[in-house]
Parts: structure tokens; sequence; C-alpha cells
């Protein structure tokens, strides 16, 4: 066939066809002006394929997960650090877990917190021990009340921490299986509508708790079991107490990150970590922008910590499909995101009115159906959706960016020596309530 040639005309050359025939045509240069003409976004269109197949395999092994059911009960001990929390929410936490008949609660205090002290001896109840100790980091009050514990499985609780109905019974179920060594807890924001920035918290946390952490549950390698309330096996737990302590990354001593800490030493250890969705903790989380970043800055360090030292001693390796890969994108995320945002500005962004918009919508439905687990639950939210966009694009390139270029650099960034209370996590930053409407609430989350 000569060069531009239509399959059409050379059809009717040796039929004998009318040159007047409706047939359509085709050219190979038209095929070829289609390829160069999307042929830039190829590289794009293969990474979102692969990034979008990854997001609905994980979604849909978590669909379909169910909490894990037994009669299997035991003996708890509730173990509590606590550095200068606001005693007015450290005591409604605690009345939500003295409610649920734990063996015994351990509440490790700074030797500062004297009003909470009082405050806790006054109650009288013979299970609930209260601690003073000169706290020299979350993990040292830790290892303080796992070794004071005499139960058999240990519930690690944050102080601005509460519990739904049902939490404590719910959490032992899995350890019907001598192999299961840590339980994650379904986890959300209290009292979301407080703030912005919590209502942002809640949804991020959603994606989590139904997206993510189920789907690695049931392979059985949960990486990192939040500290807010995560749940152990004390034979589990004792023999790495000192490796929980005493952990040095880079010559230095790590202080925060003992949840991502702790998760691995045991799955180091042959246990497996499972998710029980049917145990619901609600968690304090800050109500304002600059102590929402400090959070996310602290939680990075932690993230890059935790998992490129389980790289490095082979541990990640050892763990099933599900939870390498996901780990190995959070590694990743500034690097996909960066190379996502660069390409689409300098390589493929038109400077038009369409262009923009086209490519505002594209990250708003993107973000939008990745919410739907969230969205589904919380349908006013979708007013939100252009904050929580942006929000992810910011923690997944500056944040993220400069967690790890200083994740070295130890500190807790929202707990003061000078302080009471986390920063924006005070009482003074939550909705008045009386009593009845708090355990409303609680009820609610549970349902």
């Amino acid at each position: 066939m000569l060069p531009g040639t239509t399959f059409s005309t050379a059809f009717s050359a040796v039929s004998g066809a009318s040159s007047t025939s409706t047939a359509p045509s085709f050219s190979w240069y038209s095929l070829g002006d289609l390829w160069n003409t999307v042929a830039p976004y190829f590289p794009l269109a293969v990474a979102g394929t692969i990034v979008w197949g990854l997001w609905l395999y994980r979604v849909i092994l978590s669909a379909r997960v169910k909490p894990i059911e037994s009669d299997y009960r035991t003996t708890t001990s509730v173990i509590v650090p606590s550095y200068h929390e606001d005693p007015d929410i450290l005591m409604r936490c605690l009345d939500t877990w003295r409610g649920q008949n734990p063996t015994e609660i351990i509440i490790v205090l700074d030797v500062a917190d004297l009003e909470a002290y009082d405050r806790i001896v006054a109650l009288e109840d013979p299970r609930i021990k209260p601690i003073l100790f000169h706290h020299a980091g979350k993990r040292s009050a830790l290892g303080v009340g796992i070794r004071e514990a005499t139960s058999e499985i240990l519930v690690l609780t944050d102080s601005d921490t509460s519990w739904t109905r049902g939490l404590l019974d719910n959490v032992q179920k899995p350890f019907i299986d001598p192999l299961v060594g840590g339980v994650s807890t379904q986890q959300n924001v209290y009292q979301r509508g407080s703030s912005i920035w919590r209502r942002v918290a809640d949804w991020l946390v959603d994606l989590r708790y139904y997206n993510y952490v189920p789907a690695m549950g049931a392979a059985g390698a949960v990486p990192i079991i939040s500290g807010r309330t995560a749940v152990y096996r004390r034979a589990a737990v004792l023999p790495v107490v000192d490796n929980l302590e005493n952990e040095f990354f880079l010559g230095r001593r790590c202080i925060a990150g003992d949840d991502g800490r702790l998760t691995w030493l045991v799955l180091a250890s042959g246990y497996k970590t499972v998710h029980q969705r049917s145990a619901k903790a609600l968690s304090m989380f800050p109500s304002s922008f600059r102590a929402f970043v400090k959070q996310r800055v602290r939680w990075s360090r932690n993230s890059y910590r935790t998992y490129l030292t389980a790289m490095f001693k082979g541990w990640l390796w050892r763990t099933p499909f599900v939870t390498k890969i996901t780990v190995l994108q959070i590694l990743l995320t500034p690097v996909t995101m960066g190379l996502t945002v660069f390409y689409i500005i300098f390589s493929r962004l038109e400077p038009t009115p369409i262009a923009i918009w086209a490519t505002v919508a594209w990250l708003l439905i993107g973000r939008g159906i990745r919410g739907f687990s969230h969205l589904r639950r919380r349908p006013l939210d979708i007013f939100l959706l252009p904050v929580v966009t942006l929000t992810v694009i910011f923690i997944a390139l500056p944040i993220k960016l400069y967690a790890f270029v200083t994740m070295n650099k130890q500190g807790w960034l929202t707990r003061h020596a000078d302080q009471i209370g986390g920063d924006g996590q005070t009482a003074r930053t939550l909705t008045p309530e009386p009593q009845f409407a708090a355990g409303r609430e609680i009820v609610a989350e549970a349902a």
C-alpha cells in the first residue's frame, strides 16, 4: 500500500466498487496522530493504573473482613502512660475504661501530675493503680506499666482516648488463636464536629481503618498497631520490653514511635497482628491547623524510622504481600505524589481555564472515590472534599519531605513540660456537653 493510501481506497480499487462508497475510512497516519496525542500521558496512565489497582485490591480485601468472634476471655491490664494530660480529659476517659471492668488499670503519671493523681486516688477503686514516675518519654512510662501488669492481655491506651461500649470484650476475642500477639482497634476522632481539622482527621482515620488495616489484619500483619488503643499478649511483649525502651536510630535514642516499634518487635518474634473492627475507640485530635501539622510531622518521622528499620532488618520481607506493598507505598508517597504533580503542572497542563478546571475536577473526583468509605457514613462531609484533597497533597509532599530529611530529630512536638494537655487537645477545645450527652456519643459511635 502506498503512503497515504487508505484501506477504503485500496479495497475499492481491487473490488471495482464505486468511488462513491460510504464505507468508513481508516488511515495509519490517523492512528499515528492519535498515538502522538495520547503518548505523553502514557507514563501517568500506567502509574495511575498500578496505584488504583493496588488501592482497589486493598479495598476489596478490607470489605470482606468480618469482626473476629469467639468466647475467649481472660484477665486484662489497662496501661496508660499520661504526661501532663488535662485532668478533665483523663478522668472522662478513665470512666469509659473502668466501666468495662478490666482486671486492673495502671496509670503511669509524671511526677508533676499531682492533681490527676489526687483525683484518681479519690475514686478509691482498688482496680486502679496510679504511679508517679519521672517520664523520659512515652516508652519509659510504658515500660513501667508493662512490668507492673499482672494480666494475660495488656491494653495500652493513650490518656486522651475513650472506649465505646464492648471494646474490652471484643479485643480479647482474637487471642483465642495462640499465634495472635497483637490486636488493632477501630478508631475515630472524639467530638469530630468541634473543629474542621478534627473532621479532616476523622476522614483520614476512616480511610485507614476501613480501606487498609483490615486487609493487612486478615493477612496477620498489621504493620503499626496504633498506640491510641493497642492490645497485646503479655507473653509476646515481656521479652521485647528492653528493645522497646532502648531503640536507637542512627545513634540517637528514639523518643516517639513506640507503637510502630512494639508492633514490629512482636511481628519479628513470630506472632501475628490482626485487626478487630468491632472494638472501637475515640481519641482526641488537634483542633488547630498548627497542631495538626505538628502531629503529622511526628507521625511521618515515626513511620520512616519504623519502616526503614523493618526493611533493613529484613522483617518487612517476611510479611504478606499486602503489608509489604502498603509499607513500600507509604515510604514512596512523596516520590509518587511529587512526580505526578510535577508531570501534570510542568509537562501536560496547559494554562487555559478548561485545562485547569479539568485537572481540579480530576483531583477532586479521585479523592472523592477514595473517600467513599467515609462519605457513606458522613455524606455531608462531601463539602470538605476540596480541603481534604489539598490536605492530602500537603501531607504527601511538604510534610513528608520535611519529615524524611529530619526523621532523626526526636521529640513529641505536641506535648510540653510547661503545659497541661497537648497542643489543641485540651478540654477547652471541646464543645461543652453534659455527661449523658458524652455517653450518647460513645454509644452512637459504637453502632
